[in-house]
């Protein structure tokens, strides 16, 4: 599938993305980094083989990567911490457009990426474990023509309804 483009234009025409136009404009904040990082063909098909493959939300398939950019990683870690959830946020927007661009829809659940550290609330949040060391969790997906895989649940839940039930007087 060729790869999707988001533009600060398309961003902000976006219902949900007009609201973090304060992130777009924010000179501090590193979103030409961001819409250049997602607008791979190979980042944009790991995040889909991430939910496929992986059973991860999309942004596990590039996290790390992400969080290893230079300017992303610093304004995550140095910016206040308000700023710092709005860009994550945006993140998410990012992922949602393309996603959805590429013929998946939300799913309607988060996925975890990390385990928050307990500290003082005015310093950067981040994490102690997990995948992701900025982001706790992401938004998962479905393709909207449905998935080419059955989750391990589905499978189980398959299996434990084909065996028959022993009664307590059966032994």
């Amino acid at each position: 599938m060729p790869s999707v483009t988001i533009t600060r234009e398309k961003f902000l025409e976006d219902l949900q993305g007009r609201t973090f136009s304060d992130v777009v404009k924010d000179p501090e904040q590193p979103f030409d980094e961001v819409l250049q990082f997602f607008n791979d063909n190979n980042r944009q098909r790991r995040m889909e083989e991430s939910e496929i493959h992986h059973d991860r939300p999309p942004l596990a398939g590039v996290v790390r990567e992400l969080e290893s950019h230079p300017a992303i990683d610093r304004s995550l870690a140095e910016t206040h911490t308000q700023r710092s959830k709005r860009l994550r946020q945006a993140v998410g927007v990012v992922v949602r457009i393309i996603m959805q661009a590429r013929g998946w829809q939300k799913a309607g659940r988060k996925g975890s990426l990390g385990v928050r550290v307990g500290r003082n609330p005015s310093e950067p949040s981040h994490n102690t474990g997990g995948l992701a060391f900025w982001f706790i969790r992401a938004e998962r997906y479905v393709r909207a023509e449905g998935m080419p895989y059955r989750s391990v649940r589905d499978r189980y839940q398959e299996i434990e309804s084909a065996i028959p039930q022993q009664s307590h007087n059966e032994s």
